[in-house]
């Protein structure tokens, strides 16, 4: 792609999440909501493959589908309340809508079903900015929206995390996996939005670096299935022995940094007496724990076929950027000891 159409097309991503952030009319928030669609549209089909163009229709007809439901919604809060105020929406039915719509725009549960074949005909780097960049938007606009009933968020959140966990188990497409772990991941992040905002950035925050870390591993390693993760021992050895801390830190045990935000979570949800929720959401963590512990095994302790030896490949360095990659996996295992911090800041 020419480097000034990419340009122009990463500006228009940053505008629309900027713009929706900074907005406090519905209008305007929409409005960022439709840069952002149009500008990644583009970067979805500039590999001219069946698959890619496939996934870029699903998306764009998903996101209109849903950007009209977010239009008609605040529209209809307007003529009920005269108010076009994010914070503003008192009436059940339109917050219901909007809620509905935005959970459509991040692929919960149970509007979830193009996200897993979308993210499966795009490339990694196109796959990274939509199961990161392409949330940020939608999420604000979840944080800022006050509902007086919890009960549309927490179904949302429950279903999201169990079909997040049921629907990976199967799957041999590692884009597909990582498509599930983003549905559960923001499910636990919807079962706590209401009762505390600042834990479910956290858990967004602590997701999008896991992410990130994850991705970038499968990029460097051109690994697409499970059985392409056999043979990435021979490519980086190095960072085959550490891929295995990411993607359990990504299913959240302890003592890696994905546990903290797991265990902040039941710990509020026990606080608002909400044990067998907090409970549900523990189980559904061991489903998708599982699939991490495939990724693991098939990365670490499995042997691909051929004779590895004659087919090793020389340690040429490798001509991707790697910093970003020791960061965001230093930052997915190590951050932990910082959860005293993160108490304090969220009683603050």
């Amino acid at each position: 792609m020419n480097p000034y159409i990419l340009s122009t097309l990463l500006f228009g991503l940053g505008l629309g999440t900027t713009l929706t952030f900074a907005s406090s009319h519905w209008l305007l928030a929409w409005m960022g909501l439709e840069i952002n669609t149009l500008a990644i549209v583009p970067l979805m089909a500039q590999h001219n493959h069946p698959r890619a163009v496939e996934a870029t229709t699903k998306y764009f007809l998903a996101q209109a589908t849903a950007a009209a439901t977010l239009l008609f919604a605040s529209t209809t809060n307007a003529w009920i309340t005269g108010q076009w105020d994010i914070q503003q929406m008192t009436h059940p039915l339109p917050t219901t809508m909007v809620v509905i719509a935005l959970a459509l725009k991040i692929g919960l549960a149970p509007m979830h079903s193009w996200l897993p074949e979308v993210l499966q005909g795009l490339n990694l780097t196109t796959g990274l900015i939509l199961s990161t960049w392409q949330k940020l938007a939608p999420f604000a606009l979840l944080l800022q929206i006050q509902t007086t009933n919890p009960t549309p968020l927490i179904i949302i959140g429950l279903l999201s995390a169990l079909i997040g966990g049921w629907g990976g188990l199967n799957q041999t497409q590692l884009r597909k996996v990582l498509a599930y772990s983003s549905i559960a991941h923001l499910g636990w992040m919807m079962l706590i939005l209401q009762f505390s905002p600042l834990l479910s950035l956290l858990a967004l925050l602590t997701y999008l670096t896991m992410t990130f870390s994850a991705f970038l591993i499968f990029k460097v390693n051109k690994a697409t299935t499970v059985n392409a993760l056999a043979i990435s021992w021979a490519k980086t050895p190095a960072l085959t022995a550490l891929a295995p801390l990411v993607l359990l830190s990504l299913g959240g045990l302890p003592p890696l940094t994905g546990f903290m935000p797991k265990w902040f979570i039941l710990q509020e949800l026990t606080k608002q007496d909400l044990p067998a929720l907090a409970t549900l959401a523990a189980l559904t963590a061991l489903l998708s724990l599982y699939f991490y512990l495939r990724l693991s095994y098939a990365m670490t302790l499995t042997m691909f076929p051929n004779n590895l030896i004659g087919m090793t490949p020389w340690r040429f360095s490798t001509p991707q950027f790697t910093l970003p990659l020791a960061i965001s996996t230093a930052a997915t295992t190590l951050l932990l000891p910082l959860a005293p911090a993160a108490v304090a800041l969220l009683m603050a």
